[in-house]
């Protein structure tokens, strides 16, 4: 029996791997700077529309490579016009993102890895396995499949991109890193970076390898508690990533990059909810120049947290201004769908 030969994944070569691949089965180099205008600026996911390449360079394409792009799987449309869907990949596994309508802004919400390691007790993905980290193409192919949304539902570009979703992008370094670059480059979506923000649950040393590469987007620190004891109860990884190690590690990022950083807290009822924990936020903020982004939360049926009363948010976001925090409540968004983050993953997970 003749064994297959195995196709090359085209988008995880750089250009001058793409070239070197070209000239050795007898292409012409500059072939290489057009098919990867294809890929990266056209987001082109099939040799045959390839149009400005022969027939023939189609066809030797199609015998070495492949394109192995994200397929939307099921959408969701809020009542708020909020979408989330479910995408597959590849070799079947499920992700999703979120296309998130205000009207100053178009808001891609993405994932970065397939599940999660992390156990936030709150987060239905932490609930999940973590299957793989995705690569920069399965996140670039987000991005584009939410822009087609947004353009085709609501007559809008997409504005802006955030790594909330699936995952947790710095434990996906590399791949976050050269899918930011490939969003952003002018070769590529050619989107600022400012417009896009990584979060993290907090990873000190990872925070450093960020202000040591000097980034340009912006970076949000899910937070939700700034005390250790209440943080570690919630979130496991505080336990190797106390707030100190955290502080610390956002006073080196800022003094790299000089850009102030977003803290994302979630006001869970009878658990953070308290002027207490307000005071003790106010005093993580003093470490760096932030925001504070208060989140809504959306329930899981695996938690037991709910949201904290609509009187003891408006009191906690008025204390951190009367301490000049800037300080933002962020209502939940798509509460008739299955929109927290995992949500429809995991639904699939459990009944696909």
């Amino acid at each position: 029996m003749v064994q297959q030969r195995k196709l090359i994944d085209i988008r995880s070569l750089s250009l001058s791997e793409l070239k070197d691949k070209l000239t050795a089965i007898g292409e012409q180099g500059f072939r290489a700077k057009q098919v990867y205008e294809w890929l990266w600026s056209k987001s082109c996911t099939d040799f045959d529309q390839m149009t400005n390449l022969s027939k023939a360079l189609r066809e030797t394409l199609k015998d070495n490579f492949e394109i192995r792009d994200v397929k939307v799987r099921e959408s969701q449309v809020s009542s708020d016009k909020t979408i989330k869907s479910s995408f597959t990949l590849y070799d079947g596994n499920v992700i999703e993102g979120v296309l998130i309508p205000t009207p100053d802004r178009m808001t891609a919400c993405v994932s970065s890895q397939v599940g999660c390691s992390l156990t936030c007790k709150f987060c239905a993905t932490g609930y999940m396995e973590r299957k793989r980290n995705l690569q920069a193409d399965e996140i670039y192919d987000q991005v584009v499949l939410i822009a087609k949304q947004a353009e085709e539902k609501y007559s809008q570009p997409l504005t802006n991109i955030v790594y909330m979703g699936m995952g947790e992008p710095l434990l996906n370094y590399s791949g976050m890193m050269k899918s930011v670059e490939r969003i952003t480059a002018p070769d590529g979506l050619n989107m600022a970076a400012k417009r896009i923000t990584v979060s993290t649950a907090g990873i000190a040393k990872m925070i450093k390898k960020l202000g040591d590469d000097e980034v340009r987007f912006n970076l949000a620190l899910s937070l939700h508690a700034a005390n250790d004891e209440k943080r570690n109860q919630i979130m496991p990884i505080n336990e190797q990533n106390s707030l100190k190690a955290l502080a610390d590690a956002l006073k080196y990022y800022y003094a790299k990059t000089k850009n102030p950083v977003t803290f994302e807290y979630i006001v869970f009822h009878n658990f953070n909810d308290e002027l207490q924990d307000a005071k003790e936020l106010a005093r993580f903020c003093k470490h760096v120049p932030c925001k504070v982004n208060i989140i809504e939360y959306n329930p899981i049926a695996l938690a037991d947290f709910v949201n904290a009363d609509a009187d003891k948010i408006d009191q906690f976001a008025e204390y951190l201004r009367s301490q000049h925090i800037v300080t933002n409540v962020r209502r939940s968004r798509g509460k008739d769908i299955d929109a927290a983050c995992g949500q429809l993953a995991i639904k699939e997970e459990t009944v696909g």
